[in-house]
């Protein structure tokens, strides 16, 4: 996924104290993950939802490899469709009934809020799709959090809007920075911190196409 975000700053830093993983859009064999694992990445987040509006069809797989691979946590995240005839609910609905009938463990689910090209220009039809995928994500029982940064959700939601910040936030900063983690965030729209904060993006790492994160 791209944050669509560029940073100047060079920053060099062990990776002694941060815990470290990669985001994934593709689907990759449990040996990759396995050398990513060598690495000392320990938790996995594949695309789980598309921004066509459909389940990405290799969710399952994606989440059964780094499993096998050898990865500590799994989170998967969804790239929700706000233009498509599906309202948000039938998406979390679609999406949930996919992770239970194909038996995929996982942590959170994260909302991947990002690309004004997918979404509405007014903010109330976008700030009400949002809300659609909080209320439907509670009723069917996510633990689940936001992907974004302050130049994706206030493009898309309004520079006022703080719907959002009731929800752990996986912030998107590439500074390359790992370790400390995340001493350099910045609030926005009621986001006083992050969860996780993905340092690096679009990047070949074990024969993959990864972004890097920490916590």
């Amino acid at each position: 996924m791209n944050c669509f975000f560029l940073v100047f700053l060079c920053l060099f830093a062990a990776v002694a104290h941060a815990a470290t993983g990669v985001d994934v859009s593709q689907l990759y064999s449990s040996s990759s993950w396995s050398c990513v694992v060598g690495y000392g990445y320990i938790f996995a987040i594949p695309r789980c939802y598309q921004s066509t509006g459909n389940v990405d069809s290799n969710c399952a797989s994606s989440v059964k490899n780094a499993w096998a691979g050898g990865m500590k946590n799994v989170d998967v995240y969804m790239f929700p469709c706000p233009t498509c005839s599906k309202s948000a609910a039938d998406q979390v609905t679609e999406l949930n009934n996919y992770l239970k009938s194909n038996n995929v463990t996982y942590g959170m689910v994260w909302f991947d809020i990002e690309g004004t090209q997918y979404w509405s220009s007014s903010y109330t039809t976008n700030q009400n799709f949002f809300t659609g995928l909080v209320s439907q994500a509670k009723a069917v029982g996510w633990s689940f959090g936001v992907y974004t940064n302050v130049n994706q959700w206030e493009p898309i939601m309004g520079s006022s809007y703080t719907g959002g910040s009731a929800y752990q936030l996986w912030w998107c900063y590439w500074d390359d920075t790992w370790d400390p983690c995340r001493t350099n965030f910045k609030a926005f729209n009621g986001w006083t911190s992050c969860a996780i904060k993905q340092y690096e993006g679009d990047t070949s790492f074990c024969s993959m196409s990864v972004d890097k994160n920490c916590y």
